[in-house]
C-alpha cells in the first residue's frame, strides 16, 4: 500500500461517524446536533453527498461536553460558544494558564458557579416575571439562558431568571410583541457585551500576563464596578447625543 493510500485509509478511519452514530453515542436528537452546527458550537461534518456527512471522535467529545455544560451546569449556549471560541485558538497555552490562575483568585461574585441549580419551569418564570412562557422557551432556544430538557420538560437555570425580570419590565412600558418587540432583541445586547468582554480578556491576557495572578485578580475586582458604571453612563450619553442631533 502506498503512502498516499495509507493516509487516505487512516483519514477514512478518523471520519467514521454518521449522524445516526452521533445521536446514538450522545443520546442527542438529530435536530439538536444540526442546531449546534448552525450556531458554530460544533464544526460541520465532511459532506459526501447532499444528505450525507461524516464526523469524527472529536465531534462526539464536543457534543458530550456541550451536553454536560448545558444539562449539568445549565450554561447558556452563547456562554458555551464563547468558551469554545477561547479554547479553539484565541488564547495561547500560556495565556490559558495565566487566566486560570487569575480565576482561582477572583472573588466568588465574579466566578461562574459550577452548579447553577436550582431550576424553574417556563410557567413558574412567567408567573413571577410577567413574560410569556413562550418567551422563556424562545430565549432558551436562542441560547440566551441556561437550561435543560428532560423527558420533554424544559427547566431554566434560576440564576438566569433576572434576564426575564428585566425583559418583563421592558414589556410593561409598552415594548410589546404587537409592536414587533420580541425576546430575540435581547440577543443584541448579549452579543455586544460578549464582543466587548472578548476584547477585554484579550487585552488583559496580553498586557498583564507578566504580573502575579493574585495582583491581576485584585485589579479586575476593583475595576469591574467602575467599568459597569462607565458602560451604563456611556449608553445614556449616546442616547442623549443621538436625539440632540435629530432635526
Amino acid at each position: 500500500m502506498t503512502g498516499s493510500a495509507e493516509a487516505l485509509k487512516l483519514d477514512e478511519e478518523r471520519w467514521c461517524y454518521r449522524m445516526k452514530d452521533l445521536c446514538e453515542a450522545t443520546s442527542l436528537p438529530r435536530q439538536a446536533i444540526h442546531f449546534y452546527i448552525q450556531q458554530g458550537l460544533l464544526p460541520p461534518g465532511r459532506k459526501t453527498g447532499r444528505n450525507m456527512a461524516w464526523y469524527t471522535e472529536e465531534h462526539v467529545e464536543r457534543l458530550r461536553l456541550i451536553k454536560k455544560l448545558q444539562h449539568e451546569r445549565f450554561l447558556p449556549l452563547k456562554a458555551i460558544k464563547a468558551l469554545f471560541d477561547g479554547e479553539d485558538g484565541v488564547f495561547s497555552p500560556r495565556q490559558h494558564a495565566f487566566l486560570a490562575g487569575v480565576k482561582e483568585r477572583l472573588a466568588e461574585s465574579l466566578k461562574t458557579s459550577e452548579d447553577r441549580n436550582p431550576s424553574l419551569t417556563p410557567r413558574e418564570i412567567a408567573e413571577s416575571t410577567g413574560v410569556d412562557p413562550e418567551d422563556v422557551e424562545r430565549a432558551f432556544e436562542l441560547g440566551l439562558v441556561g437550561g435543560a430538557e428532560s423527558n420533554g420538560a424544559l427547566r431554566i437555570a434560576a440564576a438566569d431568571v433576572w434576564i426575564f425580570e428585566v425583559f418583563g419590565e421592558i414589556r410593561s412600558f409598552g415594548f410589546t410583541p404587537d409592536l414587533g418587540f420580541q425576546v430575540e432583541d435581547i440577543a443584541l445586547y448579549q452579543d455586544a457585551i460578549t464582543n466587548l468582554l472578548n476584547e477585554e480578556v484579550r487585552l488583559v491576557s496580553s498586557r498583564l500576563s507578566g504580573l502575579p495572578p493574585e495582583k491581576v485578580a485584585m485589579m479586575i475586582e476593583a475595576v469591574v464596578p467602575i467599568l459597569d458604571r462607565y458602560i451604563m453612563r456611556l449608553h445614556s450619553t449616546k442616547i442623549r447625543e443621538f436625539f440632540s442631533e435629530v432635526l
